[in-house]
Parts: C-alpha cells; structure tokens; sequence
C-alpha cells in the first residue's frame, strides 16, 4: 500500500495549507502555527505575513512512501499533513484522515476475504 494509491483514490489537488512561490514549498500554514503566535504575539500577528508565521521545514514524502512509512512520520513529527512532492513538484497532499480511511478500507476488504474464504473452505 502505498501513497500513490491513496492519492489515486482522492485525487491530485492541493488545497491552500501549503506556501508555494514558483512551484516550490516555501513552508506550510498549520492550525498549531496559528495557535503558537497568538500566544505569543497576540491577536496583532492576524495582520502578519503568512510567511511570518509558517512552518518553513517542511516534511514530504513520494508517492513510493508506505502508509505504514508516512503513519510513522505524521505519528513521530506530531503533523496531520504531508505534501507529496516528485522531483521537488507537488502532486499532492495526504491527511491523517485520509490514511485512517484507506487503513479502515484495508481492514474491511481483508474481513471480506476471509469471510469468503471461510465459506468456501
């Protein structure tokens, strides 16, 4: 299973989290980034740049990653979503969300089988 597939599955388009200039990810704008510089800076920072407030290393993976590879790195890096990127362009962006329904999807297609399996046994 891999994130080509879920990608196939949901389709290719990237909604406005991600910065981009020129084709390329500058950073990536996350719930959690907002939440740190109102904290910090109060509602003042509402006026900001969205390039002042940003996440500027971003983590990626291909459309070759795992699931179980890109669970591990959003479980690890504490983020829901990840840009797919191939040869530094982006094809796409995958959530937590959309891992845990490609895993339930997974999970249900195996109890199928081995339900059939069991009745033709």
């Amino acid at each position: 299973m891999t994130v080509r597939a879920i990608l196939d599955t949901k389709g290719h388009s990237v909604q406005s989290v991600l910065v981009m200039s020129h084709g390329r990810i500058e950073g990536i704008l996350s719930e959690r980034d907002i939440v740190r510089v109102l904290s910090e800076r109060g509602a003042a920072v509402l006026d900001e740049p969205v390039n002042a407030v940003m996440t500027r290393k971003v983590v990626s993976c291909k459309q070759s990653d795992t699931v179980a590879a890109i669970m591990e790195m959003m479980t690890l890096g504490k983020f829901r979503h990840l840009p797919v990127l191939e040869e530094d362009r982006v094809v796409g962006l995958i959530s937590i969300g959309d891992v845990v329904k490609w895993r339930v999807r997974e999970y249900e297609n195996e109890q199928e089988a081995l339900r059939d399996y069991i009745k033709t046994a």
